[in-house]
Formats: C-alpha cells, structure tokens, sequence
C-alpha cells in the first residue's frame, strides 16, 4: 500500500516493476496558502537586501514561494536579490529547483538530509549569530530547525507557503483502511510523515484505529526517512525499513528485497507475544523450521560452500560488514564506544543483525574484535578514533611475556553472550561466523603497540629471542582455542581465523615462527565446524597456509582466483576476492568485476564470494547491495 500523492505514479510504477502487487491510497494533498504575509515580507525583505541566508526545505515549497512572490515582485527580480543570499538546501528537490532558476546552493545538507544535517552544513560554513535567515517552511513548522537558529543568534523569518490537508476524496484512504485491518496489505510505504498522521486520524474517525493498530503489528512498515520514522514511533508503530537515502527508490527497492524476510519475522515474533512496535532486531524471533525439510543450517549455501558441495548459487558474506558505512551504524556509534558496543551483548547483537537485514548477505559475522582477548592478558587496550586500537602495555620482552595471564573462558563471556542473542534472532538458515586474530597478527599488535609499517619490534623479538616469541604465541593459541571454542558453544556455525598482518613474514619466517602455532590453533578447535583462514598480501604464503589443513582459504584481492585456487588444489575451499575499492566504482563496473571472479571459480564446489579485505567506511551502500545481487543472480543463472 502507497500513500504518496503526488508522486503516486512514480512510486507505484517502480514498486511493480520490482515484482509487487500496488495498491494507491493518497493520504494527504498540499495546499498553497493563498496572499500568504510571510511570503511577501519575504520578497520585500530580500529585495531591500535585508537577508543574508536564505533556506530552501522542499523543492515543492520553493516553487510555491516563486509563484507566490512572481506576480507582485517579478520572477528576475527574485532571482537576482537571491543571487546575493548564502542560499541552502536540504536535499537533492530543492537543489534542482534553484538549478532551475539559474542558481547554484552555497550549502548542501548531506544525507540523509534530515534539519540536523542542514543544521549541521549551516554550522560548519560559519557561526550565525547576527545573521539574517529565512526558511521555507512546509506543511507544518519546523520549530527545532527555527529555535536552533535562534539559539545560535541568528534572527529567523520563517516563510509558509503551503499547507498539508486530508485529500479531498477520503474514499481511496478508507478502502486502505479497511483492506489493512482485513489483512490483505503486506506492506505499507510512508514517504512522509504527515501521510502515516493522516492514516491515524481518518482511521479513528471510522472507529477502525484499534483494528488498524492491530493490523499493522502484523504487516511491514517502510518509512522514507528519519524525519518520517520518528513521527511513525510517535504514533506507536515500529518502522521495519528504512533506507539510508531519503529516496523514493531506495525505500522501494530496499521493501523488494527484504520484505517477505521481515514479514515473516513480524508475524512470527507477534503470534509469540513480542511488542514489534517496539521490539529491537534481538528481540524478535522466526517461525519454527517445518518437518521434514533438513536442517536448513546445515544446508545453507554457506555451509554447503565450505565443504565444498554443490550449491544453487554462490554465497557472499563481507568482511567488516557491519561498519561505519552504514548510517544505522553510525548513528548507534555516536552514541557509545566501539569498545562498549563490543562488550553490550545486545549491541554487538544488534550490529550484527543490523547487516544481515540490509544486505541479505549468506552469512553472519559476530560483531567484536580481534583484541579483545589483550584485556583479560593484562596487555590493556584502548581503541581511537582515527587511530584505532593501542596496547596500554606492550610486550617487548620475555618479562614481558611472562607478566601476560592466562585468559579464562568467562572473561569473555560478553561475546558469548552475544552469538547466543545473535544465533536466537537471525534468520534459521543464515549460519554465523565466530571469528578471532591468528596468532601472529595478535601479537604483533601486542608487541608494536598497535598497528604498524614495517613491524621492526615484532621482528626484532621474534629474531633475538626466539624462546619468549614461541612462548608468546604459545599461549596466544590458548587463549584463542578458548575464544573460539566458547563462540562454537555458544551458536557459531563456523570460524574466521584473521591473519592480518602476517603476509609482512617470508615464507621461511613464516614456516618456522607461525606455522605450528597456527597450525596448532586450527588443530584445537572444535571438529567439525569449518575454519577460514585469512591473510593479507599473504601470495607467498598461501602454499604454506595451505599446510595447515584449513578448510577455507581467503584470498586478498591480489591474487588471480582461479590460478591460486589451481595451485592451492580444489581440494580446499575458497573465499574472495573482490578489491574493496571495487565499490566505490559504479554499478555496472561492480557487477562486470564480480562477474569476472565469479568466472575464475568456474562454478566450482567451495567458493564463497567476499571483498578481498572489509568494507572501507565511505562505501555507497547501494553499491554493495548491487555486489550482493550480482553474485546471487549470476551465479544462480
């Protein structure tokens, strides 16, 4: 069900072509104020040049302003007097507009282009105490907007130029109505806020608001927007999907992809008692897998990838996945530590499910990291912003060395925690990664102090006292069996064992001063659950990683797939290997690259799709949804 109204077509007609059955219900219409006083203390202001920053909200309430100025003022008039404001808009609508008009916006408000982000632009080009600001207001006021302005000095006309009204013919908005409280509406797409208060209202007015309320705890709700969602959680219903664009297109190419998913764990977690108005990701539940259909952990494509079986398409997973190029990441980071985030069960939960909701990935990946176990060892950590993590107290000696403690298990009974929330909530046919450091990189990060370039410490420890390096990594082996272990135990279905830092070793160094560490690690984990082993720039070493009996091998996006995979013997699982800056090129070169590794697996049993190292921040999200459709859809044909 659509509520938009003057973009109805565009909306609905997108919506059918990705496979849905669209219903229409216009829930609002806007109504230019007429002889409206703002308005024309606005021109007449302008054109005395008594305003120095002029903000446009809409791109329908810019034109309403023009047309309601033009006839008195004259439309170049307007235009020139503008030319000499600081003009700024919040979002892509009202830009076009001022293109239009032959004008180019001195301020842009970044996505989502919600006020804050405006606010936010507005600040960051300079303080606003003594300037003179108009805003063009829409529908309904923005006070938050207009007193954050005021707070910071700035003396603010707001301009109205149009209102919101009910449509004229409430016929269509009834029938929806009537069609959701019947069940027979699966989804409903607000685009603006004022639609879903339009819904409520007219449904009160029918006596269907408490059937309506009902109705939709059972039916996927998508909203546009920030703006949109909060008046959606003021009304008391919980918003299933948002975009992180304010895009009529995202918003329904987002509902395509994941709608049947969220439907059927909306109803599930509602016939069980949950309040999903209000439910997090962790709280809600699926139905229970039908008999006789397997056990579909064990034959997910994932799975299936890692033991090398025959698969109905390629499974992808991303490393890094659930990061700070997504919004709901970010938002949920400015608000605790990355280490809090690590160490709250619900939230390393909730990140984690966050990626598997918007990307319909094959697998899950435990939010946490790969130092966590330096804390319990006594080394200390602290993680930077921009700097990334520090040892409080590097290791440099065999004191040292020695001076490290044993990790016990509950140490890390955080993470335990949090698989087992994770595990309960995902999908029942989407398995989840444990993951820890391999040995070496853990160590490395223990002895450097942090991250480095030519690893000169770790080096130095490893060449001058060989005994403290073995026993180092003697008992970082310990500690991650146990990590990784207690993942298993708690509801991982497989582990990722990262060697991040170890393709900086030659090949002998490597043999002689990792190896049987790794090796031994591999060897202590739980049989049966299958293990992938990651490294970077690591083409050297790949032969000797190999030797370690590891069911998958990564590969970085250095190495040709089907060359390395030949001279590893397909006797072994593959993951990989798109470059990660791959995603930043567009949607037609990402689907070319994919297609080319997708190529050099040859459809081969054993290959799982993944960048070649994780995500990098900035990384368009849409572009990885393009990545992850294209594996599935191509490598299914």
């Amino acid at each position: 069900m659509s509520f938009e109204s003057r973009r109805s077509g565009e909306l609905g007609g997108l919506l059918e072509r990705l496979g849905a059955r669209v219903r229409r219900a216009p829930a609002l219409r806007e109504v230019p104020v007429d002889a409206s006083p703002t308005a024309a203390a606005f021109a007449e202001r302008l054109l005395a040049g008594g305003l120095d920053v002029v903000v446009f909200l809409t791109g329908v309430g810019a034109r309403a302003l023009m047309a309601a100025v033009e006839p008195r003022f004259g439309r170049d008039a307007i235009r020139a007097a503008l030319g000499r404001c600081v003009l700024a808009v919040r979002g892509p609508k009202p830009l076009a507009v001022l293109r239009e008009w032959g004008l180019t916006p001195d301020i842009l408000a970044p996505e989502p282009n919600t006020w804050r982000e405006l606010l936010a632009a507005l600040d960051e080009a300079g303080p606003m105490a003594g300037k003179r600001v108009a805003v063009q207001e829409y529908g309904e006021s923005n006070g938050e907007l207009l007193e954050a302005l005021r707070q910071r000095g700035a003396e603010v006309l707001a301009v109205e130029v149009y209102a919101w009204a009910l449509p004229e013919d409430l016929g269509p908005l009834q029938e929806a109505i009537r069609a959701i409280v019947a069940g027979e509406v699966d989804v409903l797409a607000f685009t603006s806020a004022q639609q879903a208060r339009h819904l409520m209202l007219v449904a009160d007015r029918m006596g269907l608001e408490t059937g309506l309320r009902s109705a939709l705890r059972r039916t996927v709700i998508g909203s546009v927007g920030p703006t949109c969602s909060r008046a959606l959680h003021e009304l008391g219903l919980g918003v299933d999907f948002e975009p992180d664009r304010t895009r009529m297109g995202d918003l329904a190419r987002g509902l395509a992809r994941g709608a049947r998913g969220w439907l059927e764990r909306k109803r599930a977690s509602d016939a069980r008692g949950v309040d999903v108005a209000t439910a997090r990701r962790v709280d809600l539940v699926w139905p229970e897998p039908e008999g006789g259909n397997g056990d579909p952990l064990h034959d997910s494509p994932f799975l299936r990838a890692c033991r090398r079986e025959k698969v109905p398409y390629t499974p992808i997973w991303i490393m890094r996945q659930a990061g700070r190029y997504l919004r709901e990441y970010r938002e949920l980071r400015a608000k605790v530590s990355f280490l809090e985030m690590c160490k709250r069960p619900e939230l390393a939960a909730e990140v984690t499910l966050m990626a598997v909701d918007r990307l319909g990935v094959d697998a899950a990946i435990i939010f946490a990291d790969i130092l966590l176990v330096a804390e319990p060892m006594g080394a200390g950590l602290s993680f930077h912003e921009g700097e990334g993590p520090r040892i409080l107290r590097p290791v440099r000696s065999a004191r040292d060395v020695d001076a490290l403690a044993e990790v016990e298990p509950e140490a890390l009974s955080f993470v335990y925690e949090a698989v087992r929330m994770t595990r309960r909530a995902l999908p029942p046919h989407v398995p989840l990664i444990g993951f820890c450091g391999a040995p070496f990189t853990v160590a490395s990060y223990l002895i450097e102090g942090g991250a480095s370039r030519h690893f000169q410490n770790t080096k130095m420890l490893m060449y001058r006292d060989p005994g403290a390096w073995h026993a180092l990594m003697q008992r970082l082996v310990r500690a991650s069996a146990g990590y990784l272990n207690g993942q298993i135990d708690a509801g991982a279905q497989a582990v990722q064992i990262f060697d991040s830092w170890v393709g900086c070793l030659s090949s002998d160094d490597y043999r002689a001063f990792v190896l049987p560490h790794t090796d031994a690690l591999i060897h202590a984990v739980k049989p049966g659950v299958p293990i992938i082993y990651f490294g970077v720039d690591t083409a050297a070493l790949l032969g000797a990683m190999r030797d370690t009996g590891v069911d998958v091998i990564g590969l970085d996006w250095r190495v040709n797939l089907r060359q390395t995979w030949a001279c590893l013997g397909h006797d072994v699982a593959v993951q990989g290997n798109l470059d990660p800056v791959v995603l930043f090129a567009t949607p037609a070169e990402i689907q070319r690259r994919a297609r080319q590794i997708l190529d050099e697996a040859e459809n081969r049993p054993g290959h799982i799709f993944n960048l070649g190292h994780g995500v990098l921040p900035n990384t368009p999200v849409d572009h990885v949804l393009a990545l992850v459709d294209e594996v599935h859809e191509y490598s299914r044909r």
